[in-house]
């Protein structure tokens, strides 16, 4: 009966630490002072259609058109890509996410280097319109 408890009780542990985590287990936490970075593309519909056009061309095959992590380069990927649509995702801050896009980890590219602030700030915006809209009855 010992035997049974703790291993119910490691399942509970392990199912309250996957709901924390981008959907695979992992968790990718930004820095306390990247929260702190506000947007300073914020509601600019034109950045926003800039990041939709990068992400097409550069996340989605890792990420999937719908943003849900399902791209089909990211099926072997370990860990797996973030799904946008998830609220672990669209609760963090810009900044955080514009942090995770500039440094990057692996198997994700950081990418300081290959896009401007503004591109990635555009991801960001682009990256906000996966969030789910909740259906009022």
């Amino acid at each position: 009966m010992k035997k049974i408890k703790i291993i119910l009780a490691i399942g509970i542990f392990t199912l309250v630490g996957m709901s924390l985590t981008n959907g695979d287990g992992s968790r990718w936490v930004a820095p306390k002072s990247a929260s702190t970075v506000k947007n300073p593309l914020k509601g600019n519909t034109a950045a926003t259609a800039e990041g939709k056009k990068l992400y097409g061309q550069m996340c989605a095959v890792c990420h999937g058109a719908k943003g849900k992590g399902d791209g089909v380069a990211g099926m072997s990927l370990s860990p797996k890509p973030a799904n946008f649509t998830k609220e672990i995702i669209q609760a963090q801050t810009d900044g955080a996410i514009y942090w995770k896009l500039t440094t990057g980890r692996t198997p994700m590219a950081g990418y300081e280097k290959s896009l401007t602030d503004k591109q990635r700030w555009g991801l960001v915006n682009y990256i906000r319109t996966f969030k789910k809209v909740s259906k009022k009855k």
